[in-house]
Protein backbone atom coordinates (compact mmCIF):
# COMPACT_ATOMS: atom_id res chain seq x y z
CA UNK A 1 0.00 0.00 0.00
CA UNK A 2 1.35 3.55 -0.81
CA UNK A 3 2.48 5.79 2.08
CA UNK A 4 -0.55 8.27 1.76
CA UNK A 5 -3.13 5.24 2.01
CA UNK A 6 -0.95 3.98 5.28
CA UNK A 7 -1.19 7.33 6.42
CA UNK A 8 -4.95 8.03 5.26
CA UNK A 9 -5.96 4.67 6.57
CA UNK A 10 -4.34 5.02 10.20
CA UNK A 11 -5.80 8.85 10.51
CA UNK A 12 -9.66 7.57 9.63
CA UNK A 13 -9.07 4.75 11.93
CA UNK A 14 -8.50 7.38 14.64
CA UNK A 15 -10.68 9.47 13.68
CA UNK A 16 -13.37 6.57 14.23
CA UNK A 17 -11.49 5.47 17.87
CA UNK A 18 -12.59 8.90 19.56
CA UNK A 19 -16.73 8.95 18.58
CA UNK A 20 -16.22 5.09 19.79
CA UNK A 21 -15.19 5.57 22.92
CA UNK A 22 -17.07 8.69 23.94
CA UNK A 23 -20.17 5.96 22.58
CA UNK A 24 -18.78 4.17 25.66
CA UNK A 25 -20.11 3.26 29.04
CA UNK A 26 -18.70 3.63 32.42
CA UNK A 27 -19.94 2.30 35.77
CA UNK A 28 -21.71 -0.69 37.14
CA UNK A 29 -24.74 -1.78 35.80
CA UNK A 30 -27.22 0.44 36.78
CA UNK A 31 -24.95 3.19 37.12
CA UNK A 32 -23.58 3.02 33.34
CA UNK A 33 -23.55 6.23 32.07
CA UNK A 34 -21.89 7.57 28.62
CA UNK A 35 -18.35 8.83 28.65
CA UNK A 36 -19.82 11.49 25.96
CA UNK A 37 -22.19 12.93 28.94
CA UNK A 38 -19.65 12.84 31.87
CA UNK A 39 -17.18 14.90 29.62
CA UNK A 40 -19.71 16.94 28.26
CA UNK A 41 -20.79 17.85 31.75
CA UNK A 42 -17.12 18.24 32.98
CA UNK A 43 -16.24 20.86 30.53
CA UNK A 44 -19.22 23.04 31.14
CA UNK A 45 -18.93 22.69 34.78
CA UNK A 46 -15.23 24.16 34.51
CA UNK A 47 -16.42 26.55 32.59
CA UNK A 48 -18.89 27.65 35.08
CA UNK A 49 -16.04 27.50 37.59
CA UNK A 50 -13.62 29.75 35.21
CA UNK A 51 -16.67 32.51 34.45
CA UNK A 52 -17.45 32.39 38.63
CA UNK A 53 -13.74 32.82 39.51
CA UNK A 54 -13.38 35.88 36.76
CA UNK A 55 -16.49 37.17 37.57
CA UNK A 56 -15.28 37.40 41.22
CA UNK A 57 -12.39 39.45 39.99
CA UNK A 58 -14.32 41.66 38.22
CA UNK A 59 -16.55 42.51 41.42
CA UNK A 60 -13.62 42.92 43.84
CA UNK A 61 -12.36 45.14 41.61
CA UNK A 62 -15.54 47.27 41.53
CA UNK A 63 -15.29 46.87 45.18
CA UNK A 64 -12.11 48.54 45.39
CA UNK A 65 -12.75 51.37 42.84
CA UNK A 66 -10.13 50.20 40.56
CA UNK A 67 -10.37 51.19 37.04
CA UNK A 68 -10.35 49.96 34.17
CA UNK A 69 -11.85 46.41 35.28
CA UNK A 70 -11.04 42.94 34.81
CA UNK A 71 -13.87 41.40 31.66
CA UNK A 72 -16.45 40.90 33.35
CA UNK A 73 -18.06 37.78 31.97
CA UNK A 74 -21.75 37.72 30.52
CA UNK A 75 -21.90 33.83 31.12
CA UNK A 76 -22.35 34.78 34.77
CA UNK A 77 -26.30 35.70 34.19
CA UNK A 78 -27.04 32.18 32.86
CA UNK A 79 -27.63 32.65 37.28
CA UNK A 80 -30.59 35.32 36.41
CA UNK A 81 -33.17 32.55 34.93
CA UNK A 82 -35.51 35.07 36.48
CA UNK A 83 -34.24 38.60 34.84
CA UNK A 84 -34.02 36.37 31.86
CA UNK A 85 -37.48 35.24 31.50
CA UNK A 86 -38.84 38.68 32.30
CA UNK A 87 -36.21 39.89 29.25
CA UNK A 88 -37.81 37.37 27.17
CA UNK A 89 -40.97 38.48 27.77
CA UNK A 90 -40.11 42.61 27.07
CA UNK A 91 -38.63 41.36 23.71
CA UNK A 92 -41.99 40.67 22.52
CA UNK A 93 -43.24 44.05 24.25
CA UNK A 94 -40.98 45.96 23.22
CA UNK A 95 -39.64 44.20 19.63
CA UNK A 96 -36.19 44.44 20.85
CA UNK A 97 -33.53 42.69 23.41
CA UNK A 98 -33.04 44.80 26.59
CA UNK A 99 -29.84 45.62 26.88
CA UNK A 100 -29.30 45.30 31.07
CA UNK A 101 -28.96 42.05 30.79
CA UNK A 102 -29.28 40.04 27.43
CA UNK A 103 -27.02 37.06 27.64
CA UNK A 104 -29.82 36.01 30.69
CA UNK A 105 -32.31 35.90 28.07
CA UNK A 106 -30.40 34.96 24.90
CA UNK A 107 -29.48 31.37 27.82
CA UNK A 108 -33.04 31.36 28.76
CA UNK A 109 -34.00 31.24 24.93
CA UNK A 110 -31.74 28.46 23.94
CA UNK A 111 -32.40 26.36 27.40
CA UNK A 112 -36.09 26.49 25.94
CA UNK A 113 -35.19 25.59 22.37
CA UNK A 114 -33.07 22.75 23.59
CA UNK A 115 -36.39 21.66 25.33
CA UNK A 116 -38.23 21.94 22.13
CA UNK A 117 -35.69 20.03 20.39
CA UNK A 118 -33.82 16.98 22.69
CA UNK A 119 -35.85 17.26 25.68
CA UNK A 120 -34.54 18.64 29.49
CA UNK A 121 -31.06 18.72 28.08
CA UNK A 122 -29.90 21.50 29.70
CA UNK A 123 -30.62 20.17 32.70
CA UNK A 124 -28.00 16.29 32.52
CA UNK A 125 -25.52 17.74 29.96
CA UNK A 126 -25.51 22.10 30.12
CA UNK A 127 -26.34 22.91 34.28
CA UNK A 128 -23.66 22.92 36.42
CA UNK A 129 -26.46 22.37 39.94
CA UNK A 130 -27.49 18.89 37.68
CA UNK A 131 -23.99 17.65 37.38
CA UNK A 132 -23.05 18.66 41.33
CA UNK A 133 -26.10 16.74 42.10
CA UNK A 134 -25.80 13.67 40.23
CA UNK A 135 -21.84 13.46 41.92
CA UNK A 136 -23.37 14.02 45.27
CA UNK A 137 -26.13 11.05 45.11
CA UNK A 138 -23.27 8.91 44.16
CA UNK A 139 -21.41 10.14 46.74
CA UNK A 140 -24.35 9.22 49.14
CA UNK A 141 -24.46 5.40 47.46
CA UNK A 142 -20.41 4.81 48.06
CA UNK A 143 -21.13 5.91 51.40
CA UNK A 144 -24.63 3.78 52.39
CA UNK A 145 -25.01 1.95 49.51
CA UNK A 146 -28.11 3.22 47.92
CA UNK A 147 -30.19 6.79 47.91
CA UNK A 148 -33.52 7.29 49.87
CA UNK A 149 -36.73 7.30 47.87
CA UNK A 150 -39.44 9.12 49.63
CA UNK A 151 -42.99 7.14 49.44
CA UNK A 152 -44.91 7.77 46.74
CA UNK A 153 -47.23 9.98 48.08
CA UNK A 154 -44.41 11.80 49.46
CA UNK A 155 -42.77 11.85 46.10
CA UNK A 156 -45.80 13.29 44.14
CA UNK A 157 -46.37 15.94 46.75
CA UNK A 158 -42.96 17.58 46.39
CA UNK A 159 -42.68 16.89 42.72
CA UNK A 160 -45.37 19.65 42.99
CA UNK A 161 -43.49 22.19 44.67
CA UNK A 162 -41.30 23.16 41.74
CA UNK A 163 -44.41 23.58 39.52
CA UNK A 164 -46.48 25.90 41.95
CA UNK A 165 -42.93 27.76 42.42
CA UNK A 166 -42.82 28.02 38.70
CA UNK A 167 -46.39 29.11 38.57
CA UNK A 168 -45.83 31.94 41.32
CA UNK A 169 -42.98 33.41 39.32
CA UNK A 170 -44.90 33.34 35.81
CA UNK A 171 -48.28 34.92 37.00
CA UNK A 172 -45.90 37.22 39.18
CA UNK A 173 -44.14 38.30 35.50
CA UNK A 174 -47.06 38.30 33.07
CA UNK A 175 -49.61 40.64 35.15
CA UNK A 176 -46.53 42.86 36.22
CA UNK A 177 -48.00 44.59 32.70
CA UNK A 178 -45.62 46.75 30.23
CA UNK A 179 -44.58 49.72 31.72
CA UNK A 180 -43.72 47.86 35.14
CA UNK A 181 -42.06 44.95 33.83
CA UNK A 182 -39.65 47.95 31.61
CA UNK A 183 -39.30 49.64 34.72
CA UNK A 184 -38.20 46.36 36.94
CA UNK A 185 -35.52 45.61 34.08
CA UNK A 186 -34.15 49.00 34.23
CA UNK A 187 -34.31 49.41 37.83
CA UNK A 188 -30.93 49.79 40.02
CA UNK A 189 -31.65 46.59 41.23
CA UNK A 190 -32.14 44.94 38.10
CA UNK A 191 -28.92 46.51 36.90
CA UNK A 192 -26.80 44.82 39.73
CA UNK A 193 -28.56 41.80 39.84
CA UNK A 194 -25.91 39.58 38.65
CA UNK A 195 -23.05 40.90 41.40
CA UNK A 196 -26.14 40.83 44.21
CA UNK A 197 -26.55 37.15 43.33
CA UNK A 198 -22.87 36.47 43.51
CA UNK A 199 -22.55 38.17 46.87
CA UNK A 200 -25.37 36.11 48.28
CA UNK A 201 -23.13 33.23 47.74
CA UNK A 202 -19.91 34.68 49.12
CA UNK A 203 -21.30 36.44 51.86
CA UNK A 204 -23.92 34.05 52.68
CA UNK A 205 -25.57 34.73 55.89
CA UNK A 206 -26.65 32.11 58.49
CA UNK A 207 -30.02 31.26 56.91
CA UNK A 208 -28.21 31.80 53.70
CA UNK A 209 -25.49 28.99 55.05
CA UNK A 210 -27.98 26.79 56.07
CA UNK A 211 -30.32 26.12 53.69
CA UNK A 212 -27.58 25.31 51.28
CA UNK A 213 -26.21 22.72 53.98
CA UNK A 214 -29.31 20.98 54.13
CA UNK A 215 -29.88 20.99 50.45
CA UNK A 216 -25.96 19.63 49.81
CA UNK A 217 -26.67 16.77 52.71
CA UNK A 218 -29.89 16.06 51.20
CA UNK A 219 -28.69 15.73 47.76
CA UNK A 220 -26.39 13.08 49.05
CA UNK A 221 -29.42 10.84 50.45
CA UNK A 222 -32.04 11.56 47.76
CA UNK A 223 -30.75 12.21 44.11
CA UNK A 224 -31.88 15.15 42.56
CA UNK A 225 -33.42 16.66 45.72
CA UNK A 226 -33.10 20.28 43.97
CA UNK A 227 -33.76 19.36 40.21
CA UNK A 228 -36.46 16.55 40.88
CA UNK A 229 -38.86 18.70 43.59
CA UNK A 230 -38.25 22.69 43.85
CA UNK A 231 -36.31 23.93 40.83
CA UNK A 232 -38.66 26.05 38.72
CA UNK A 233 -36.51 26.50 35.64
CA UNK A 234 -36.35 22.28 35.23
CA UNK A 235 -40.09 22.47 35.21
CA UNK A 236 -40.63 25.63 32.66
CA UNK A 237 -38.15 23.14 30.35
CA UNK A 238 -39.86 19.89 31.15
CA UNK A 239 -43.35 21.52 29.91
CA UNK A 240 -41.84 22.56 26.48
CA UNK A 241 -40.29 19.19 26.22
CA UNK A 242 -43.39 17.69 25.69
CA UNK A 243 -43.42 18.73 22.10
CA UNK A 244 -39.43 17.50 21.44
CA UNK A 245 -39.33 14.79 18.78
CA UNK A 246 -36.71 13.14 20.78
CA UNK A 247 -37.47 10.18 22.79
CA UNK A 248 -36.30 6.72 24.40
CA UNK A 249 -37.78 4.15 22.69
CA UNK A 250 -37.65 0.39 23.71
CA UNK A 251 -38.16 -2.49 21.40
CA UNK A 252 -40.65 -4.93 23.22
CA UNK A 253 -39.26 -8.04 20.90
CA UNK A 254 -35.85 -8.34 22.39
CA UNK A 255 -36.17 -6.81 25.95
CA UNK A 256 -35.17 -8.95 28.86
CA UNK A 257 -37.18 -7.02 31.22
CA UNK A 258 -34.13 -6.68 33.57
CA UNK A 259 -34.84 -3.74 35.19
CA UNK A 260 -31.83 -2.16 35.25
CA UNK A 261 -33.46 1.14 33.14
CA UNK A 262 -35.74 1.38 35.66
CA UNK A 263 -32.90 1.77 38.41
CA UNK A 264 -30.76 3.86 36.49
CA UNK A 265 -33.51 6.13 35.53
CA UNK A 266 -32.84 9.41 37.62
CA UNK A 267 -36.39 10.50 37.38
CA UNK A 268 -37.64 6.91 38.58
CA UNK A 269 -39.88 6.66 35.06
CA UNK A 270 -40.99 3.50 34.43
CA UNK A 271 -38.90 2.99 31.29
CA UNK A 272 -38.59 -1.32 31.45
CA UNK A 273 -42.65 -1.29 30.79
CA UNK A 274 -42.55 2.01 27.99
CA UNK A 275 -43.01 1.64 24.85
CA UNK A 276 -41.58 5.81 24.08
CA UNK A 277 -40.54 7.71 26.61
CA UNK A 278 -42.89 10.84 27.08
CA UNK A 279 -42.88 12.76 30.27
CA UNK A 280 -42.09 16.13 31.40
CA UNK A 281 -39.18 14.26 34.23
CA UNK A 282 -37.44 13.03 31.07
CA UNK A 283 -34.01 14.41 30.78
CA UNK A 284 -32.66 12.97 27.96
CA UNK A 285 -29.12 11.94 29.97
CA UNK A 286 -29.20 8.41 28.43
CA UNK A 287 -28.39 7.28 31.33
CA UNK A 288 -30.76 4.25 30.70
CA UNK A 289 -29.85 3.39 27.54
CA UNK A 290 -25.77 3.05 28.85
CA UNK A 291 -27.20 0.56 31.46
CA UNK A 292 -29.24 -1.49 28.95
CA UNK A 293 -27.34 -5.32 28.96
CA UNK A 294 -29.10 -5.76 25.15
CA UNK A 295 -28.15 -3.99 22.05
CA UNK A 296 -30.86 -2.27 20.45
CA UNK A 297 -33.38 -2.84 23.12
CA UNK A 298 -33.38 0.77 24.25
CA UNK A 299 -31.79 3.64 21.76
CA UNK A 300 -32.38 7.53 21.71
CA UNK A 301 -34.89 8.62 18.49
CA UNK A 302 -35.07 11.78 17.07
CA UNK A 303 -38.25 11.65 15.37
CA UNK A 304 -38.11 8.14 13.68
CA UNK A 305 -33.95 7.92 13.12
CA UNK A 306 -32.08 6.18 15.94
CA UNK A 307 -29.36 8.17 17.00
CA UNK A 308 -26.05 7.76 18.81
CA UNK A 309 -24.67 9.25 22.10
CA UNK A 310 -21.76 11.39 20.31
CA UNK A 311 -24.43 12.71 17.93
CA UNK A 312 -26.86 13.74 20.08
CA UNK A 313 -24.26 15.01 22.69
CA UNK A 314 -22.46 16.80 19.38
CA UNK A 315 -25.78 18.49 18.51
CA UNK A 316 -27.14 19.73 22.18
CA UNK A 317 -23.35 21.04 22.13
CA UNK A 318 -23.36 22.62 18.46
CA UNK A 319 -27.00 24.24 19.04
CA UNK A 320 -25.74 26.20 22.52
CA UNK A 321 -22.26 27.49 20.74
CA UNK A 322 -24.84 28.44 17.63
CA UNK A 323 -26.75 30.33 20.11
CA UNK A 324 -23.52 31.87 21.68
CA UNK A 325 -21.32 32.93 18.73
CA UNK A 326 -24.59 34.39 17.38
CA UNK A 327 -25.54 36.44 20.47
CA UNK A 328 -22.21 37.79 20.00
CA UNK A 329 -21.94 38.43 16.35
CA UNK A 330 -25.28 40.03 16.87
CA UNK A 331 -24.13 42.15 19.67
CA UNK A 332 -26.42 40.97 21.81
CA UNK A 333 -24.19 39.34 24.40
CA UNK A 334 -22.46 42.04 26.23
CA UNK A 335 -24.49 44.93 28.63
CA UNK A 336 -24.44 48.52 28.76
CA UNK A 337 -23.61 48.79 31.99
CA UNK A 338 -19.84 50.65 32.35
CA UNK A 339 -17.21 50.01 34.03
CA UNK A 340 -18.10 53.04 35.91
CA UNK A 341 -21.36 52.83 36.41
CA UNK A 342 -20.61 49.40 38.18
CA UNK A 343 -18.23 50.92 40.21
CA UNK A 344 -20.82 53.47 41.67
CA UNK A 345 -23.47 51.11 42.11
CA UNK A 346 -21.28 48.27 43.78
CA UNK A 347 -20.08 50.54 46.52
CA UNK A 348 -23.54 52.00 47.18
CA UNK A 349 -25.28 48.23 47.03
CA UNK A 350 -25.52 48.29 50.68
CA UNK A 351 -28.08 50.80 50.48
CA UNK A 352 -31.95 51.06 49.77
CA UNK A 353 -31.98 51.95 46.74
CA UNK A 354 -31.21 48.82 45.73
CA UNK A 355 -33.38 46.43 47.46
CA UNK A 356 -35.87 44.31 45.62
CA UNK A 357 -38.93 46.88 43.70
CA UNK A 358 -40.91 44.55 44.72
CA UNK A 359 -40.28 44.79 48.69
Amino acid sequence: MPLSGRVRGTSDRAGRALPLWLDGRTGKRAERKFRVRIAVQAAFATACLLLGIQFARFVQSAQDGTLPLPKRPAGAEAFLPISGLMGLLDWGYQGALNAIHPAATVLVLLAITLALLFRKSFCSWICPVGFLSEWLARLGRLAFGRNVKPWRWLDYALRSLKYLLLAFFGVSIVTMGRDALTAFLHSPYNRVADVKMGLFFTQMGTVGVTVMAVLVVGSVFIQGLWCRYLCPYGALLGLFSWASPARVRRDATICVSCGLCDKACAARLPVGTTASVRSVDCTGCLDCVASCPVPGALQLHVASRAISPTRYAAAIVGLFLAGYVGARAAGVWENEISDAEYVQRIQNIQTGEYGHPGR
